[in-house]
């Protein structure tokens, strides 16, 4: 097949030599264009090699990664983030469903991330999803990235009314009265949703501000009638969160 063109964005010199090596060696045809270690370096690197795949620190000395990709009138490339162990950067990840390594490179998860690669086609909807989130002011206008069994969806947040866990997968529950099965369980939503005006008020159900109309009899009543449980360790914690948000 075709090599791919790749471009390595890393200020950390040891990690980009570690990750070079990596990809050199990898038994998928890669050619490494080049090797920058600013924004600013990145932008004139993709602007003269047109890459297929950019591995893209979240962190660089005069930007962020996003801020890098913002500069960009077009995005005609796959985009691996690469990050040291920053939770914000990797719920970030997880929420806009982009694909990331976490530093140090381990070489079997940098080949699943190239297999990803691989079956993605050079789609780059992902990553302009989430610019497209950071650039929204209100928060129920971001779009969720949710993979299911009928395909990718993008659901902004103001359509999910609440999400209920059954053990290892969860319902997804919107305001038009449908719903749609993930895989992912409740943990998952809980720790990508929870500074996104998302409450767990009980084991099995995390709920959206957005969608409560009142707080009755240890219950969340939202205003499509539907009563969502506080359990009794939860009451506490829930009413001071419910009454805190104007």
């Amino acid at each position: 097949m075709k090599s791919i063109n790749a471009i390595i964005v890393e200020d950390n010199a040891f990690m980009a030599t570690v990750l070079h090596d990596l990809l050199l060696q990898h038994p998928t045809a890669i050619t490494v264009a080049g090797i920058a270690t600013s924004g600013k370096e990145a932008l004139q690197l993709i602007a003269s090699n047109q890459p297929n795949v950019v591995f893209l620190d979240i962190e660089l000395p005069d930007m962020t990664g996003f801020e890098l990709l913002q500069q960009l009138d077009d995005i005609n490339f796959q985009t691996i983030f690469t990050t040291s162990h920053s939770h914000y950067a990797i719920k970030a990840f997880r929420f806009n469903a982009l694909d990331y390594l976490i530093k140090p490179i381990q070489e079997n998860e940098l080949d699943e991330a190239i297999k990803r690669f691989l079956k993605s086609s050079g789609n780059s909807d992902e990553v302009k999803n989430a610019l497209s989130n950071l650039e929204l002011q209100s928060v129920e206008n971001q779009k969720l990235v949710l993979a299911t069994q009928s395909g990718t969806l993008r659901l902004p947040l103001k359509q999910i009314t609440h999400i209920e866990g059954e053990r290892n997968y969860s319902y997804i529950y919107f305001a038009n009265g449908s719903r749609e099965l993930s895989s992912k369980n409740l943990a998952y939503f809980e720790e990508i949703l929870n500074d996104k005006s998302f409450f767990r008020s009980h084991r099995s159900y995390l709920v959206n501000r957005y969608h409560i109309e009142t707080l009755k009899n240890n219950h969340f009543v939202l205003k499509n009638g539907v009563e969502i449980p506080i359990s009794r360790r939860k009451k506490s914690e829930a009413y001071n969160w419910f009454f805190s948000i104007e």
